[in-house]
């Protein structure tokens, strides 16, 4: 009895098979590295954004808090809603950047405005993408202090404790030198925060 021939092809698709698993393999891993350094960069992004509106909302509130203590001398008013006054808050960027695992490269004060650059502390981390795994992420943001109101500009023939009326968007406040914090506006009725492009 003869034996059954043997197909000469038989195990031929096990190399296939192998070389098709381990390219997806790959891909799935350079996937991976992507997915790692779009949240990496994802983080970077959060942290600037975070570091400039900390930087400018505490601007805004010393506004707030100068527009208060010159409530009874409106001539101060125009430099206050101006921004022409106030400090830089640049360090208040960098304590927001660190809870956010970032550091400040460069914070540029502007009036009513801060532009915030920072990089990630943690890198990408290993892949299969080479050069990637020391490499840090880095973003930046812009912040506007925008001011809501606008008054009249005080005139010689009014009364001494007379102030302008001050309309903050649709809101219309009639402030009196002795009126209590309570009674006046806010810091966010005073002015607007948000990043801009």
């Amino acid at each position: 009895m003869s034996q059954p021939r043997q197909n000469p092809d038989a195990g031929q698709a096990f190399p296939i098979y192998i070389t098709v698993v381990a390219g997806l393999l790959f891909l799935a891993f350079a996937y991976l590295a992507v997915g790692q350094a779009a949240v990496n960069r994802g983080g970077a992004q959060t942290a600037a954004d975070a570091a400039a509106l900390a930087a400018a909302q505490k601007t805004r509130d010393q506004l707030a808090d100068m527009w208060l203590d010159a409530l009874s001398d409106p001539g101060k008013w125009q430099a206050i809603f101006e921004g022409a006054v106030g400090d830089n808050f640049c360090p208040r960027a960098d304590e927001l950047a660190a809870q956010n695992k970032a550091s400040v490269l460069d914070c540029q004060q502007a009036t009513l405005a801060y532009t915030v650059e920072v990089r990630t502390d943690i890198p990408v981390g290993d892949s299969v993408v080479p050069g990637t795994a020391n490499r840090k992420s880095t973003a930046h943001a812009r912040a506007v202090i925008e001011s809501l109101c606008s008054f009249p500009p005080p005139g010689d023939d009014t009364e001494d404790d007379t102030l302008p009326e001050l309309t903050c968007g649709d809101q219309v406040w009639d402030p009196k030198p002795d009126d209590p914090p309570s009674r006046l506006p806010k810091p966010d009725d005073l002015f607007d925060v948000h990043l801009a492009d």
